[in-house]
């Protein structure tokens, strides 16, 4: 399997690097074909938002149609705005700096936003998010609604295993990245670590022929990104939780003396160094499994 390994900061988006691999994804959600000769030209944004994560896939489809996608194993309903964000960043490189002040209309591909989930909480086969819905009602300004000016819809789609099967069974990669992860969480539901469920799944699917040219090459990378991946989004959500109720109870406790808004900005930072130190051993894991690697010799081998 060809990758280009300009755009990787996931297995996901790995996997998904090349214009043939985009090309079968998106015929398989949007249900229609692709044709070969149709050119896509991925352009993925490097190092912006949030500790220099770039966004997951983006491509232009004959310079007609820029679709975005985003891969989460989180439930997240700021898409709209992140994607809001991720759009205006990319069609600032498709028009330039300076045509945006010219008085002829600028022609622009029309977006298209998806998320594929693939999380553990339950969700549903396909939702739509809108941009809309995190808007203050100016009601409670005593202003009288409008239409809405700005608006921005995401298509989710589920694509854990039992959802979405039409959709998997259209595109070849989906389907196999979809069987991996699920045999990473059958692995965890028994009772194995998170590393050695990830490396009894690797071992599975290049038995059953599952990626298989894939994990041989890159098993050791894959380990590394998912463990640093899945172990991020273990440490957002304990920082989102912890924060919010150790801040409320010292706001609580401490009452006049320093009041409710310092005691959520301590929770916060408190939160936040447990984050930290909770990467700290996520890059210690890391830097052990690469020592011992090194120390492996011929096949696949993987801790």
């Amino acid at each position: 399997m060809s990758v280009n390994r300009k755009y990787k900061d996931s297995v996901f988006s790995w996997l998904f690097s090349d214009p043939d691999t985009l090309r079968e994804l998106y015929g398989a959600l949007s249900g229609i074909t692709l044709p070969p000769e149709a050119p896509i030209i991925i352009n993925t944004l490097e190092g912006i938002l949030f500790k220099a994560r770039m966004n997951d896939i983006s491509f232009i489809i004959g310079d007609l149609l820029v679709v975005l996608i985003e891969h989460q194993s989180t439930v997240n309903e700021n898409m709209p705005l992140r994607l809001l964000l991720y759009i205006a960043k990319i069609y600032e490189k498709i028009t330039g700096e300076k045509d945006i002040y010219r008085g002829k209309r600028l022609p622009l591909p029309l977006p298209e936003f998806i998320v594929l989930y693939n999380g553990t909480a339950p969700y549903p086969d396909e939702k739509i998010l809108r941009l809309s819905d995190s808007f203050h009602d100016p009601a409670e300004l005593g202003l009288v609604k409008g239409g809405i000016s700005l608006e921005l819809q995401v298509k989710v789609y589920n694509i854990n295993r039992g959802h979405n099967d039409p959709i998997i069974r259209c595109c070849k990669t989906l389907a196999n990245y979809s069987a991996f992860i699920a045999k990473v969480r059958d692995y965890e539901d028994r009772g194995k670590s998170r590393e050695e469920a990830i490396t009894l799944a690797i071992t599975d699917c290049i038995k059953q022929n599952i990626l298989k040219e894939f994990f041989e090459t890159h098993s050791t990378e894959v380990m590394n990104m998912l463990l640093t991946e899945w172990n991020w989004d273990d440490a957002l959500a304990v920082q989102r939780e912890e924060g919010l109720e150790e801040g409320l109870a010292q706001g609580l406790e401490e009452g006049l003396t320093k009041g409710l808004a310092q005691g959520l900005e301590e929770g916060r930072q408190e939160a936040a160094a447990e984050y930290a130190e909770q990467i700290r051993q996520v890059q210690e894991q890391i830097r052990r499994l690469e020592e011992e690697n090194r120390r492996l010799r011929g096949g696949y081998n993987i801790v």
